[in-house]
């Protein structure tokens, strides 16, 4: 009997903790505080806040819950959370995400004021910034581009390049990927203010005008056959965002677009979180390669804004209708979490001011962008 009780309590998780399942115990109580507390991206923080408290319940010895051999791409699935995290490892998952993003997505502000794509394209400079950062300290080129990836501010598409290129890095990119979306708020703000005057954060756009209804249902078709000419990487996740928009603008497969914004997106979004956060366990995040990613993470995001928020000034000195400068920071595709952060800051100075859906043209151009940039680099790094 005493075999019995020691073999139990041997196996317990009281005895088997260590330091690093308590700190990711911690992080994981902290992602879903920020999401119940701050309403800082629930749908994402809460699933993978749980799903790290998943993965940092010490096992007895010859437990797993995701197998690493699986993990490395050495074996199959075995356990039953292999199955769950073969969406993350095999890029499922994200282009399954976008196909909800597009039915949930309205692109009228961008194709009223089609110059506000050129703001989505520069806030793209973080991922090639960070990409050159992350070579300086010595990742291979197919991770660092996997790293870089996290300055779009596109969780789906960070996933997505990181399962092509560097599936050993898709926990800690992912982690750093959702982490820095949901602190948009936080992150931005600082930037946006210390790189624009008084003067420019009060500048009023004119409403813009609306798009027909033609124009909508042309505009995913043209722009997914223009964009994956140009980066035929981008096929998979543009295709399914571009097909999502249009069973919305079409008009006639309502059925099948709020299938997708809704049920379904939701069904992917759970699953994918509990899986990224269950990937994320102390033996295979707290290292020194991951807080790298993490600081490269941070310096993405503030990079990114930098550059949207520049050159939406650069703009201004060459055009008579004066963009504000703030919705240049939501060029990154954190929809549209970005575009209320240029709101926020704009109503501060004026609460007359009305900057949301000037903000979103810029913010749908930045998920077109990213994922632009993943297909560059996967077919540069990785080919098919």
């Amino acid at each position: 009997m005493d075999g019995f009780l020691y073999k139990f309590l041997g196996g317990t998780g009281f005895v088997n903790a260590t330091p690093g399942h308590l700190v990711m115990l911690l992080v994981g109580c902290t992602f879903i505080y920020l999401a119940i507390r701050k309403h800082y991206e629930p749908l994402l923080l809460i699933p993978i806040g749980f799903g790290i408290l998943i993965a940092n319940i010490p096992l007895p010895p010859g437990f797993q819950l995701i197998s690493k051999e699986f993990m490395a791409g050495t074996a199959g699935p075995t356990t039953v959370m292999d199955y769950l995290y073969m969406g993350v490892l095999k890029g499922f998952y994200p282009p399954l995400i976008f196909l909800g993003i597009g039915a949930l997505t309205d692109f009228s502000s961008l194709i009223a004021n089609p110059r506000l794509v050129l703001l989505g394209a520069a806030a793209q400079f973080g991922i090639f910034a960070t990409l050159a950062g992350a070579l300086w300290l010595g990742f291979s080129p197919a991770e660092a581009a996997s790293i870089g990836i996290i300055g779009g501010a596109d969780g789906p598409t960070s996933i997505f390049l990181a399962s092509r290129l560097a599936p050993h890095l898709i926990a800690p990119v992912a982690i750093a990927a959702y982490s820095y979306m949901a602190l948009v708020p936080v992150i931005q703000p600082p930037v946006m203010y210390l790189l624009t005057t008084k003067k420019e954060r009060q500048i009023k756009m004119p409403p813009a005008k609306s798009a027909s209804r033609l124009e909508r249902i042309l505009f995913p078709i043209a722009s997914f056959l223009i964009c994956t000419l140009i980066a035929p990487g981008a096929v998979i996740l543009l295709g399914m965002l571009f097909f999502g928009n249009l069973l919305k603008e079409s008009g006639v497969t309502d059925r099948l677009s709020n299938t997708a914004k809704s049920a379904f997106i939701d069904t992917v979004t759970i699953l994918l979180g509990v899986s990224v956060g269950a990937s994320a366990s102390a033996e295979t995040f707290l290292n020194p390669q991951s807080l790298k990613i993490f600081a490269l993470g941070a310096a993405s995001f503030a990079v990114a804004t930098a550059a949207g928020v520049l050159f939406a000034k650069a703009m201004n000195l060459f055009t008579r209708n004066k963009i504000n400068p703030l919705i240049g920071a939501a060029g990154v595709s954190a929809v549209p979490d970005s575009a209320r952060v240029a709101q926020m800051v704009g109503a501060r100075e004026d609460p007359t001011n009305f900057l949301l859906m000037h903000a979103m043209g810029p913010n749908v151009a930045g998920v077109i962008g990213s994922a632009i940039a993943a297909g560059v680099l996967w077919s540069l790094l990785g080919g098919g």
